[in-house]
Parts: C-alpha cells; sequence; structure tokens
C-alpha cells in the first residue's frame, strides 16, 4: 500500500528534556492526578569530585573580586583618615559604616583564602554580600552627601562613578550567563537613580535644588545604564572569546576540531586524540553553567552512569576532567550517523522492518541498564542513534543517562521531592507524569514503545503545543493505532507497540528482554538488516557516513 506523505513535526518545547523542580512541577501534578502527600526521598545528586571543582572555580573568581573591593575601599578609608587627622572632615557615621565595609571585605579575603571546604550555597552567599554592603554603602554615603550639599546649596555630588566601579568589578570577576548578569547589574544601576527619586521626594532642600538642574537626574540615568549595557555585553563578549579559545585549543590529550551539537546545558564538539588519531566527540558544559548544581549533578550522572556501562549499544565514555577556566567535559566514542529524530525529520516515516531492527538492538542496551538496576528516564528518538560502527550500518546507540536513576539506591548523596518532573513530554510514561508511583524499568519500555511509534508513523503518539495537554494523554488518552496513519504497519508490530504504550506498567512488556523475544517474533523480523542498512547509506551519503556529524544534545 501507499505510504501517506508526512512531514516530522521540528523540535519544540515538548521534546526537550525537563528536569523540573518539585515546587515547578506541582502544578502540573495536581492537574494530572489527585492530591496526595508529596513524599521526600533520596537520589542521586552531586557528588564530592565535580562539585569540588565548581566550588574552587567559583571561590577563586570571588576572591579576586574581594581583593580588588578591598583594595579600593581600603585606600579611600586611608585617604579619609588623613582628612579627618587634618579636621577637614568629621569622624561621622558614614566613616564607621566604611570601616565596617572594610572589615568585612578583610574577613571574606581570609575566608576565601583558607583551605577549608566552602560550599556552593555558602559561596553565593558571600558572592551577594561581597558586592551587595559596598552598594549599600554607596546608597548611605549617597544619601548623606546629597542632604549635606542640598542644606548648604552646593551641587550635587557624582554618584554614578562608584556605581560603574562596581559593576565593572562584578562583570570581568565573576562568571555568569548574560542574562543572569543582566539582572545584577540593573539591579545596581537602579539603586542611585531610586535612591535620587526617593531624595526628591522626601527631602524638601534636594527637591530645590533638583528641580533647579532638572538634567541631572538624565544624565544619572544615562549614565548607569550605559554601563550596565557594557557590562552585560563585557560578559557576553568574555563567554564568546573564552568559548573560541576553547575551541581552538586542545584538551589534554584531545584536539578539537569543530562544534557538531549545541545545547542548553553545553556543547558537543568532534575532536582528535593527538597520538593515536582516533576521533572522538567531547561534551562540555559551558563556564556559565558551571554554578548551577542541577546542571552539574546530571551532567556527573551522565558520566558515572554511562561509565558502567559496556553493551555494544550503549555509548562508551572514554576519558573526563576539566580545563582552568571551569569548562567540565567527557570524552565519548564519536558515532557518524544520525538521531532518530533527525532521521525521521529528513527521510520520513521508516519502514516497520527497520524499527524493529532498530528498537530490537536498543533493548539490549536497556537491559544491561537495568540488570544493572538503572532507569533512563529520558528514551526518545533525539537520545537513540542510528551509528555506523565497525563498517556495520544502523547500529543502535543509546546516550544521554544524565536523568538516569537508580530504582533502588541506598548510596545517594543528596536529597530531592519526588514531585519533580523528569523527561520529554512527548515521550514521558503515565507514571513519569504524574509522579503517582516510581517509575521503573517499565517505564523506559514505554518510551521506547511511544519511540518506535514516531520511526512508523513520523509522529509521536501524542502531539500538541501545549505540554500540559501532552501529559494529560499520556494519563488518559487512548493511543490512535499506528495504522491509522500509516496502514502498511504490520497488525503483529501494531499489537506490540500498542502493548508497549499501555496505561497500567503492568499491561505492558514486564522487561527489555521479553519486548526483545517479542520483536524476533515479528513478521518483518529479519527483513531488514546491516545490509539493507549499508545500502540505504551509500545511497544517500555517497558512502560517507562520517560526514554527518549531528549529535543529540541536552
Amino acid at each position: 500500500m501507499k505510504r501517506r506523505k508526512h512531514s516530522a513535526p521540528e523540535s519544540g518545547p515538548n521534546d526537550i528534556t525537563w528536569d523540573a523542580p518539585a515546587d515547578v512541577a506541582a502544578g502540573l501534578h495536581h492537574a494530572l492526578s489527585a492530591p496526595r502527600c508529596v513524599q521526600v526521598h533520596l537520589v542521586e545528586g552531586t557528588g564530592p569530585a565535580i562539585t569540588g571543582e565548581t566550588q574552587t572555580l567559583l571561590r577563586s573568581r570571588l576572591r579576586s573580586a574581594a581583593i580588588i573591593l578591598f583594595s579600593g575601599f581600603t585606600l579611600f578609608f586611608v585617604w579619609r583618615v588623613v582628612e579627618m587627622m587634618r579636621g577637614v572632615i568629621p569622624f561621622d557615621a558614614t566613616a564607621r559604616i566604611h570601616l565596617l565595609v572594610v572589615l568585612f571585605l578583610a574577613v571574606c579575603v581570609g575566608s576565601l583564602c583558607r583551605r577549608c571546604q566552602i560550599s556552593v550555597g555558602i559561596l553565593r552567599m558571600k558572592e551577594l554580600l561581597i558586592f551587595g554592603l559596598p552598594g549599600l554603602y554607596f546608597l548611605i554615603m549617597q544619601y548623606s552627601h546629597s542632604v549635606r550639599c542640598a542644606t548648604e546649596d552646593q551641587i550635587f555630588p557624582n554618584v554614578a562613578v562608584p556605581w560603574v566601579f562596581l559593576m565593572f568589578t562584578y562583570a570581568v570577576f565573576i562568571p555568569n550567563h548574560w542574562k543572569r548578569a543582566a539582572a545584577v547589574v540593573a539591579s545596581m544601576a537602579a539603586a542611585p537613580v531610586l535612591m535620587t527619586v526617593v531624595l526628591w521626594t522626601s527631602e524638601n532642600a534636594c527637591a530645590l535644588l533638583l528641580g533647579g538642574d532638572p538634567t541631572y537626574l538624565v544624565d544619572l540615568m544615562l549614565t548607569t545604564a550605559f554601563a550596565a549595557g557594557t557590562s552585560v555585553y563585557g560578559v557576553h563578549t568574555i563567554n564568546t572569546l573564552r568559548r573560541e579559545a576553547f575551541e581552538a585549543r586542545q584538551l589534554g590529550q584531545y584536539k578539537l576540531k569543530q562544534m557538531i551539537g549545541s545545547g542548553g546545558m553545553g556543547e558537543v564538539y568532534l575532536a582528535e586524540h593527538q597520538m593515536m588519531k582516533r576521533p572522538c566527540a567531547i561534551k562540555v558544559i559551558r563556564p556559565e553553567k558551571a554554578g548551577d548544581p542541577n546542571v552539574l549533578a546530571r551532567f556527573e550522572r551522565e558520566v558515572r552512569t554511562s561509565a558502567q556501562l559496556s553493551h555494544w549499544n550503549n555509548i562508551d565514555i572514554f576519558d573526563y576532567g576539566h580545563a582552568d577556566d571551569g569548562t567540565f567535559y567527557y570524552v565519548m566514542e564519536f558515532l557518524p550517523g544520525m538521531n532518530l529524530q533527525d532521521l525521521v525529520r529528513l527521510h520520513g516515516p521508516q519502514s516497520a522492518a527497520r524499527a524493529v531492527y532498530l528498537i530490537r538492538q536498543a533493548c539490549d542496551a536497556l537491559r544491561e541498564a537495568h540488570e544493572i538496576g538503572l532507569v533512563h528516564r529520558d528514551i526518545k528518538p533525539a537520545n537513540l542513534f542510528a551509528a555506523e560502527r565497525g563498517r556495520m550500518y544502523d547500529v543502535a546507540k543509546l546516550l544521554d543517562f544524565g536523568l538516569a536513576k537508580p530504582i533502588t539506591s541506598t548510596t545517594a548523596v543528596d536529597i530531592t521531592q519526588e514531585g519533580s518532573i523528569t523527561g520529554s513530554p512527548l515521550y514521558m510514561s503515565p507514571e513519569q507524569a504524574t509522579g503517582d508511583i516510581e517509575p521503573d524499568g517499565r517505564s523506559d519500555i514505554y518510551s521506547l514503545g511511544a519511540v518506535a511509534y514516531y520511526l512508523v508513523t513520523g509522529r509521536p503518539p501524542f502531539d500538541d503545543s501545549r505540554p500540559l495537554k501532552v501529559l494529560l494523554a499520556h494519563v488518559s488518552t487512548e493511543v490512535t493505532p499506528p495504522s491509522h496513519w500509516q496502514a502498511d504497519v504490520p497488525a503483529d508490530v501494531e499489537r506490540l507497540i500498542l502493548r508497549c504504550l499501555a496505561k497500567r506498567p503492568e499491561d505492558r512488556f514486564q522487561t527489555a528482554e521479553e519486548l526483545a523475544a517479542a520483536l524476533d517474533e515479528c513478521s518483518v523480523a529479519g527483513e531488514w538488516s546491516a545490509e539493507h542498512a549499508a545500502i540505504w547509506w551509500h545511497e544517500r551519503t555517497g558512502g560517507r557516513v562520517e560526514e554527518l556529524l549531528e549529535v543529540g544534545v541536552e
């Protein structure tokens, strides 16, 4: 029969992996299930290695910023003491506050120079205080000097300079994504402007003086806004230059050649081992993401989990480390080929025989993970790769164990709420969507069935622009049979896919091994092989499969 034309949907918000914390997911759980008590249990989180390296980087940057601010405040305090000794200015409340800021910065420098361990949370608190207390002092100085100048009928003081210094110091020393830097710097830029408005509305003398010079407030706003914009652009430029420098150098024994993938967490580069000349892929976390404990926890979990797996259909991890600029990375095998999402997007729905061939291999990869007690929790077309390995084509590779979690764990090192939602909405099992029960290996069976559905129809089982609608459909809506979209899907393959997509875990195949056996019994099993795959790839690439550099990245 003739297959219907179909254009696979582009990636959208529903195809992005969710790793939402419990407070974000609470509203979704309320909509998807009846009210229930939110339980708390232990799961894998950040371990000491990667977190310690992040702490070291952030600590070093904060120490440098604290030393700069301490030096500046100390220099001006010495000048103030000299002026007080000459009787030019009194030792008033602002002088005492100035001294307190100097002492606090000295304590911060000392604590950051000690060798004791400091958590990331404490370091972030120190960051707030190191920049917040000087800002508070600047506001007090502005209020005091402005009132004195207005009372004595003098010219208003220039209050923009110290804030510009504070903004530039933050932009240069604190590694950030430009959006976070923009939020912090914008608050610094707004502070003196708001204080001027307060003076105008609350102090009559200041109101008279400012009323006589209406350009003062405009000049202040333009100066701080320009400084803030320059600071944020500087952060963006520094990150861009760091990334370009990263691409131009080698990491240890690996020479970076070109970027082959990018996602919210980082990038993937094609690289080459300097001595063995073996191609590989290096996945990195962007430096501005290195301070996010959730990103680091997922990255570390992906490294450690993937390193436990050795099956041919699971991706191999070769190395792991971090660069001096705070870039975390790991080295994995390079996969010439294409992920299944792009395969369908570019070439349309695949034959049932090819789908059975690929999903059968994915079962072997899952079986190894499940046997050592791991649930993947994020199986989707973008995380399954049709690769060329050892001159064999359509070798299925299971990627991205960043959300993998032990079925039972007694060695977890971090605490999160069970009420969180993790996974990709389009391919998420009902129990993942509701959180009513802890997902086990049968949740991966559901997701694998959803991938099979996508392969033979060119669309996910449920599709909607609103993620909540998709999650509700997984829980309560019956799946449209694949033959509705593609009439040539064999009946036994359709029954197998629909059994994988059963709402209740006990109605699905109970293990990856059981699903593999059922796939072997399908009428089209054996109709697609490595030889058929080789012909298919050669017809479309001219034998240059290694030039396909598409890599799924989160």
